[in-house]
């Protein structure tokens, strides 16, 4: 275990179109803006920032290997826990968010709901079952 690590600061996704993941974001999540250019969205969630940045930017970030295209799968989920999923889904709901599952109990003590941003990164909103 490296002891150094402590928290995350910062998750980048990279994004076809900035404007859109943007407008996602601040509009949907309420997030704040905290830095913004030409390539570059940053927003601050809670503790952590999210850099929305283009995908033709991302090449440099992570040579040797390559940045995959929209649509080419999931590669992560992000989880936010929440104390109410059905409140939160019903706002996202709002917002004209499409739900990709849920809100569903899990075996695991969690009730949650998965859906995508304009890009197709998958967020899931996480509640603490009682008695868990």
């Amino acid at each position: 275990m490296i002891k150094a690590l402590s928290e995350v600061e910062v998750v980048t996704l990279f994004v076809e179109d900035l404007a859109s993941a943007r407008a996602f974001y601040t509009g949907v999540f309420g997030l704040d803006v905290v830095y913004q250019d030409e390539a570059s969205a940053v927003v601050r969630l809670g503790p952590m920032m999210i850099n929305l940045l283009r995908r033709e930017q991302a090449p440099e970030l992570v040579e040797p290997t390559t940045v995959a295209g929209s649509g080419s799968g999931v590669r992560a989920l992000f989880t936010i826990q929440v104390a109410d999923v059905d409140g939160v889904c019903a706002e996202l709901e709002q917002h004209g968010v499409r739900l990709l599952n849920g809100p569903v109990d899990r075996p695991w003590g969690r009730r949650t709901a998965a859906f995508t941003d304009p890009d197709g990164n998958v967020w899931e909103v996480a509640q603490t079952l009682q008695g868990d």
